[in-house]
Formats: structure tokens, C-alpha cells, sequence
């Protein structure tokens, strides 16, 4: 039976396209005038379900020792996670600096030559040269002990689906739900249920990394060769033996990138985890986030990004290698003398770095800090406040004294149009639970921020990807930049927004754009990039002029990755604009962070982590949907 393609609602009776969307957009802001200032929903510190959280976490601090659930269950996995924790602390402290030094030096050569070896002893060096040694131990025992558990479980996880599509379904909306979750949410839970310290901190470190071992662990997999596996199962090997002799080595290189992706998220999660106590370079920044001073944070972070760059580039030479190859006498032979030299010293020199080899750069930056405070106030003075008048105000007063039910009616509206019924009814759900929460008016706030951070993120994404996927030039310039920033912890992309606009919610969302910016240029390109020649050589033999070819050819045929790239680019907004709350931002971050500082509000901590989950679900769902929705060009009725 055929079917008939008939015009769109949107040209039924000779009216325009865009008809249909203005006349609903006109009902809605008569609607808005009407009824403003009603229905508003503000927020109250006071309110019930806050304080019922809280009194269940007194509760539950008061039966931790007697109840059957804490007695013989959770208390054993923190007295586990605590006692691993504690081994990994000993036998770095018993190393030294000097074994420390030697053995990272010899695991380095091993891994990737002399220069790697070389990067990881001047890095393992310059957390004593910053005078931050016992606290980088601290972070790198707690990160060993984070990656070393989300391994154990997720290359297993990520094995089993790879092998099986039913399992692979199964939990891939666990995953999405746990890559949506701003990182702050993680830690009300776990302080309730975990108390705080530093076994909290790595179990929250490890369900932050646990989703790239297991996603990229299952894209391993099931890219081997069919062909390998049918030849090894013709010649009679077992499952078994198919796995570890076929699976396995095929997918080496590729999980060793799962593994260097763990390792990277542990490293970003680990400063958010001393929020709930954890130890590490994570209370230096805090401390210095708190007090305002640069010159506190940035040693810390810049101790942060070296531990990262080290871990990174030794993962990266493991996946590279080839694994056939072996290795040759010399370099066995340089690993061995780093080793050697690093242990034979630990009896001669002191363990702990000495003081008098450290650079004390406190004073200087805040003095640096203080200098550009005064002769770039008036330009970033004025940046701030521009953004302020024109977008952030309007739009928070827009959201925050139109009805409720009209702010979700409106964003049900939208995502119908946009992505389709099933992610317009869960944007719906979410905005509804968001209300009967009673955090509606701290939610619209954070709303704002996100909605000008993506803004602000989308606009320069486009601009930059756009350039490097027209210039090879312009793009081998730019990537090894978006590479170091996105091997950077979120924490370090608010020292220099703290240092050019103080503690203002500008300051979030600064950050927030730094932040979400990098992976939105490398979609952008790669979606340009991905257009068929042929296509572009058509236009251009067509006579297309450049900007015609990019306007008309490449960004709508782009689409769905420059649609991936908003989804990305809301999802790492709304995760730093939360963790703006510490320098500003207000709102919904403020909640959670004074929820953990300030014990008796921790039940309004624990409902706006709650909320902020909530809001990352509905903006993402939104945008997925948009990503596999047909063009409205496209769509027609039969």
C-alpha cells in the first residue's frame, strides 16, 4: 500500500512555516501576562522534606552501628574500601620521594621510552618543588584505589556487553544516568550512607569512572573481527579460550584507552570529593576557593593537571605500543637502574620532601591576581555586567515569576516539537518532581546560568570547529590545546575565572564555558569533516560560494553532530555550573555546597543534588531526542 505525502500542519492553508510556532509562542507570553507573579513557588530554607532528610541522616548517624543493613553490609564495604585505601597510603609513604620517584621513572620507561620516563620524574618531582608532596601522595593513593575498583568491575561489566546486546540494552540508561549526574549529587548519598572520609570519597571517585571503563571496554569487544572469532571457535576453542586468546588481544589498544579514560575522571573527581572529607590536592583548592586566593589554588591545580599528564601520557604509549613487539635490553635495562636507584635511596634520603627544595608561589599569585584585579576591572567589569543586564536578569525573572505549570507547559511544548512524546513526557516528569522537591525557584536560577553558559559555549564551539574543519592548519594549532584541556579536572577551570571576575555567578559560568567548550569543537569538526566529498565538491562545481557551502551544505548535513554537540555541551555546562556553587553561582550549587559544610542543611543539600539530577535528565533527553529526530523539512504525514 503507498502513501501519500501531504503538506505540513505548518503550510495547511497557505500559511507559512513559521506560523504555527509564532501563534504558539504568542499564547504563551499572553499567558505570562496574564498570570504573573502567581503559581511562583519560592523557595523556603524551612521547608518539611528538608528537614525530614535531615533528621534521617541524624538517624541514621545515631544507628550506623546497630543497623542490620550498616552492621553487615555498608559498613563492611567502607571498612574495605578504608583498609585498601590505608594499604595504598602505607606503601607510598614507606616508598618516599625517592622510590616514588624511581619506580614511576621505571613504570614510564617501560611504558613508552626514555622521554615518557623522563615526563615522570620531572611531574613526580614537582609535587615537592610546589610543596605539595604529602598531598599528592594522598590524591594518588586515592585515585589507585578508585581506578583499581572501577577496573575490577567495569572491564568485566563492559566484556559481558560486549558480548551480549540484551546486556548492553540493559544498562546503558544506568550508564547515561550516571554520565548525566552532575558529580556533585554523588556525594550527599554517599555521605549518608558511607559517612565521610576517604573511603566515601573513592567509592564516589569510582561511580564517576566506572562508565568510560565499561562503555569503551564494550566498543572494544564488539568491534573484534567476526572473522577471528569464527576461525577460533572452527578450531574447537571454548568460549573461554575465545575470550582471553581472541577477544582480549584484539581489544588491548582500545581498553587501554578505557583505561586511561578512568583514570582521567577518577583525577577530576577527587578534588570534588574532599567536599565529604576525602584527603588529597583537593583540599588545598577548596581551602583556596573558600578564602578567594588564587595563589592557595593554583599550585594544587597545577600539581592536579601534571599528575594528569604523566598518568595520561603513560596510558596513551601502553595503547599505542604494538603488541607484538618486545621490548629492547635498553630499555629494559634504563627501567631497571631508575628502579634500583629509586629503592637503594630510600634508606638515605629523608621520605618526606625537604622544605628547603620547595618554591612557595602564594604571595606571588595573589599579588598577580591582585594586579590584573586592578588594571583589567573596568573590562571585566563591564563584561560582567553586560551579561548580567541583557541576559542573566531578564531571563531569571522571566523564569522565576512566571507560573509553574506555565514553565512546564512551555518546556513540554518545546521538547514535543524537538525530540518527540517520550522525551517531552520525561522532561515533564522531571519538572514536576523538581516542584513537589520545593527547590522550583533555586532551580530556575541555576536554569539561567546554564541556559547563557550553553549560549555562550554553542556560539564559540561552532565558531572554532567550524575554522578547524576548514583549516588543517588552523586545526593541528588548535588540538593539542583542546587536548590539555580536556585532560584538566574541573576544579582548575575556575582559577583563572575567580582570578578575572571575583565570586559572581559570571564566575560559573566563565568557567563553565572554558570547561564545555572543547569537546563542542571537537563534534563540530568531526561532523563537518564527516560531510562526503562528493557532496561538497558538487556544490562547489555548482558554484557555491565558501559561506554558501557552509550555510546550505555542510552545518544542515552536520546536524546530528552538531546536535550531539548541545547535548554534550548542556550535560558539562550544568555539571560545572553546579560546581560554580563554591565561587558564586548560587542557587542550587550554593544549596548543595552549604548542604555539606553546614550540617543542619544538609537535607536542603541532598534535595537540590536531587534536583540538579533531575534538570541534567530533562535537558539531556531533550537534546538526544533532537539528535535522532528527522529534520522538520523532512517530516511529513501519510
Amino acid at each position: 500500500m503507498s502513501s501519500t505525502a501531504v503538506p505540513s500542519p505548518s503550510r495547511l492553508g497557505g500559511l507559512p512555516k513559521w506560523a504555527a510556532p509564532a501563534g504558539v509562542a504568542v499564547l504563551f507570553v499572553a499567558a505570562y501576562l496574564v498570570f504573573q507573579g502567581t503559581g511562583t513557588l519560592p523557595h523556603d530554607d524551612e521547608a518539611p522534606q528538608f528537614l525530614a532528610v535531615t533528621e534521617l541522616r541524624e538517624w541514621i548517624d545515631d544507628h550506623r552501628n546497630d543497623n542490620p543493613l550498616f552492621l553487615y553490609f555498608l559498613n563492611y564495604i567502607r571498612l574495605f574500601v578504608g583498609s585498601l585505601y590505608a594499604l595504598f597510603e602505607t606503601v607510598l609513604y614507606a616508598l618516599g620521594w625517592p622510590g616514588i620517584t624511581g619506580v614511576m621513572g621505571a613504570l614510564a620507561w617501560l611504558a613508552g621510552g626514555w622521554r615518557i620516563a623522563l615526563l615522570a620524574v620531572g611531574g613526580v618531582s614537582a609535587f615537592g618543588v610546589l610543596g605539595l608532596w604529602e598531598s599528592s601522595v594522598d590524591t594518588l593513593a586515592l585515585v589507585a584505589v578508585a581506578v583499581l575498583l572501577s577496573l575490577a568491575i567495569g572491564i568485566p561489566v563492559g566484556v559481558w556487553a560486549g558480548l551480549s546486546t540484551r546486556v548492553r540494552r540493559t544498562i546503558t540508561p544506568v550508564l547515561d544516568v550516571m554520565q548525566i549526574m552532575p558529580t556533585f549529587a554523588y556525594l550527599a548519598p554517599l555521605a549518608l550512607f558511607f559517612h565521610i572520609g576517604a573511603p566515601a570519597g573513592a567509592i564516589a571517585t569510582m561511580i564517576y569512572s566506572i562508565p568510560p571503563a565499561i562503555r569503551i571496554t564494550a566498543l572494544a569487544i564488539s568491534e573484534v573481527s567476526p572473522t577471528a572469532v569464527e576461525a577460533s571457535a572452527s578450531l574447537g576453542a571454548t568460549r573461554r579460550q575465545t575470550l582471553f586468546k581472541v577477544y582480549l588481544p584484539l581489544a588491548r589498544s582500545t581498553m587501554a584507552l578505557a583505561i586511561n579514560q578512568t583514570i582521567m575522571m577518577a583525577l577530576s573527581m577527587v578534588v570534588i570529593a574532599n567536599l565529604i572529607s576525602a584527603p588529597g590536592l583537593g583540599g588545598d583548592i577548596i581551602r583556596g576557593l573558600s578564602r578567594a586566593q588564587v595563589g592557595i589554588m593554583l599550585p594544587a591545580g597545577i600539581a592536579v593537571v601534571i599528575m594528569a599528564v604523566v598518568l595520561d601520557r603513560m596510558m596513551m604509549a601502553v595503547a599505542r605500543r604494538d603488541p607484538h613487539a618486545r621490548l629492547g635490553r635498553a630499555d629494559l635495562a634504563g627501567a631497571g637502574v631508575l628502579a634500583v636507584a629509586g629503592l637503594a635511596l630510600i634508606p638515605v634520603l629523608p621520605r618526606v620532601w625537604p622544605e628547603n627544595l620547595t618554591v612557595n608561589l602564594v604571595a606571588e599569585v595573589n599579588d598577580a591576581v591582585r594586579w590584573a584585579e586592578d588594571n583589567w576591572f573596568t573590562v571585566t567589569s563591564w563584561i560582567k555586567d553586560t551579561t548580567s543586564h541583557l541576559l542573566l536578569n531578564p531571563l531569571e525573572s522571566l523564569l522565576t515569576s512566571a507560573p509553574w505549570w506555565l514553565v512546564a507547559l512551555a518546556v513540554l511544548t518545546v521538547a514535543w516539537w524537538v525530540s518527540g512524546v517520550r522525551p517531552a513526557l520525561t522532561a515533564l516528569a522531571c519538572l514536576l518532581a523538581i516542584a513537589l522537591l520545593g527547590v522550583w525557584e533555586h532551580t530556575m536560577q541555576t536554569m539561567t546560568t546554564v541556559a547563557v553558559a550553553v549560549l555562550v559555549t554553542l556560539v564559540i564551539g561552532l565558531l572554532l570547529g567550524v575554522a578547524a574543519a576548514r583549516s588543517p592548519r588552523y586545526s593541528a594549532v588548535q588540538r593539542p590545546l583542546l587536548d590539555a584541556a580536556q585532560t584538566m579536572p574541573a576544579f582548575v577551570y575556575l582559577l583563572p575565572a575567580l582570578a578575572l571576575f571575583e565570586t559572581t555567578r559570571f564566575t560559573a559560568i566563565f568557567a563553565s564555558v572554558i570547561y564545555a567548550v572543547p569537546p563542542v569543537v571537537r563534534l563540530v569538526e568531526d561532523g563537518i569533516k564527516g560531510v562526503p566529498a562528493p557532496v561538497v565538491e558538487a556544490a562547489v562545481s555548482a558554484g557555491s560560494t565558501p559561506g554558501q557551502l557552509l550555510w546550505k551544505v555542510q552545518l544542515p548535513m552536520a546536524r546530528r553532530a552538531i546536535l550531539l554537540a548541545a547535548n554534550q555541551g548542556i550535560v558539562m555546562t550544568l555539571a560545572m555550573v553546579v560546581v560554580g556553587g563554591l565561587v558564586g553561582a548560587g542557587a542550587l550549587g550554593y544549596d548543595v555546597v552549604s548542604g555539606f559544610s553546614q550540617r543542619t542543611d544538609f537535607g536542603m543539600g541532598f534535595v537540590a543534588g536531587v534536583a540538579t539530577v533531575l534538570l541534567g535528565v530533562m535537558l539531556d533527553r531533550i537534546t538526544q531526542g533532537a539528535d535522532r529526530r528527522p529534520s522538520p523539512r523532512k517530516r511529513k504525514f501519510t
